[in-house]
């Protein structure tokens, strides 16, 4: 498996594109640019973009999603039915999804939004605005800052140290780091 890291820099938003190195296939992680250099990585490397992994439904995860749409036929997989108006295969609570041949397991951990989805692959989580290096997710009332530390440290918190974090905006950081902060 190999991940690509992208800045959408309108809005300093990060998107990932996973490679499952066998078969070619692509995950895209919030696409909230479609960029040049994104197209051609997954040209010159023969990559086939499979799906769209959306974290939550914030402009700057999402806005390159429609154009991304009009190049590649790829599925959509979100919290939410429909994103900008595109027809999404809506998950909800825990599950697994098998991706180009890559397992993507995913679970909720709603509070800086009721959407907030998480996405593991390998030892690796893609995390959104959920958690970041030395940050959580913004909320909007005290409940929701409640619920959403209460799913970080029972959803993230708990899993094995050395799971490198991809947030939505910032660096990468990593379990053990943030179960210091």
């Amino acid at each position: 498996m190999k991940i690509y890291f992208h800045m959408n820099i309108e809005s300093f938003s990060n998107c990932y594109v996973i490679v499952n190195e066998e078969t070619k296939a692509a995950i895209i992680v919030d696409p909230g640019k479609l960029t040049k250099e994104m197209v051609n990585q997954f040209e010159d490397n023969g990559y086939k973009p499979e799906a769209v992994l959306i974290t939550h439904n914030h402009p700057g995860h999402i806005r390159g999603l429609k154009t991304l749409l009009k190049i590649y036929d790829v599925t959509v997989y979100a919290a939410e039915s429909e994103i900008q108006g595109i027809e999404t295969i809506m998950i909800g609570g825990e599950g697994t999804l098998n991706i180009g041949g890559l397992e993507v397991s995913y679970f909720p951990v709603p509070g800086h939004t009721p959407d907030s989805m998480v996405y593991k692959i390998g030892s690796v989580l893609f995390t959104g605005d959920v958690i970041g290096a030395g940050i959580i997710g913004e909320t909007n009332s005290n409940y929701s800052k409640m619920i959403l530390k209460r799913g970080i440290e029972q959803k993230i918190l708990t899993m094995n140290e050395d799971t490198t974090i991809m947030p939505g905006h910032g660096p990468l950081t990593s379990v053990a780091a943030e179960r210091s902060f």
